[in-house]
């Protein structure tokens, strides 16, 4: 299989399935396709026009079958690779499973667009000004707190459904974007994003993303240098 992605340290979505195969050990080969302009007659475009035509990343080629949405990948491999247990075993914590990945593809709006990720960069002060300034981002962090206290508490823990799942593979990017803004969280969501981050498959990616020293001025609303 082969799997396209943009920037590691600014590319969330591309992170998600990345981080589930390296985690969940299942064997791929990367395919980096660097962000620029994002024209259509731009080099990511072009490139990305061949595998697929939504122009987006990531991609999942898997000989001629050829998957673009993240959660599509992701489900695609929990059936491809049924003896990884990629979502909880339990039909009920297997639904809780499904919804909060649904949230997060579809929600947390104000999060993403104030906090993008941005995994070298360290923002603290930057997160404080949002989260006074930007009632959404206030919200979609109340909910988050909300959601991940519940998992953890119905779970046990470590991870949102007790071992490492497609949840946690979807909540990684947000869990650099409170990383390098900081906003303030209970100690119980704290722990888990360190657990998170220390992961083999996310401390990979991390690793990856900062030694790209790839500094992009689209994707620095905050920063005009690294």
């Amino acid at each position: 299989m082969k799997l396209y992605i943009g920037n590691k340290n600014y590319s969330s979505w591309s992170m998600r399935p990345w981080v589930l195969l390296k985690q969940a050990g299942i064997p791929f080969e990367e395919v980096k396709l660097r962000f620029d302009a994002f024209s259509p007659e731009s080099k990511f475009k072009t490139e990305l026009a061949r595998v697929s035509p939504a122009g987006h990343v990531p991609v999942l080629v898997d000989a001629d079958l050829v998957v673009w949405d993240t959660l599509a990948i992701a489900e695609y491999l929990a059936e491809r690779f049924p003896d990884k247990q990629l979502w909880p075993q339990d039909a009920k914590a297997r639904a809780r499973a499904r919804s909060v990945c649904a949230e997060m593809h579809s929600g947390f709006g104000a999060l993403r667009t104030h906090f993008p990720m941005n995994i070298e960069a360290a923002l603290p002060e930057v997160g404080a000004r949002v989260l006074t300034e930007q009632a959404g981002v206030r919200d979609d962090l109340a909910r988050l707190v909300g959601m991940w206290s519940a998992l953890l508490e119905t779970s046990g823990g470590p991870l949102l459904f007790g071992k490492f799942s497609i949840a946690d593979a979807f909540f990684a990017p947000v869990v650099m974007r409170l990383n390098t803004y900081r906003p303030p969280v209970p100690a119980a969501i704290s722990a888990y994003m360190q657990r998170v981050t220390a992961l083999p498959g996310i401390a990979a990616w991390v690793t990856d993303a900062l030694a790209e020293r790839d500094f992009l001025a689209f994707e620095e609303p905050y920063r005009t240098q690294a």
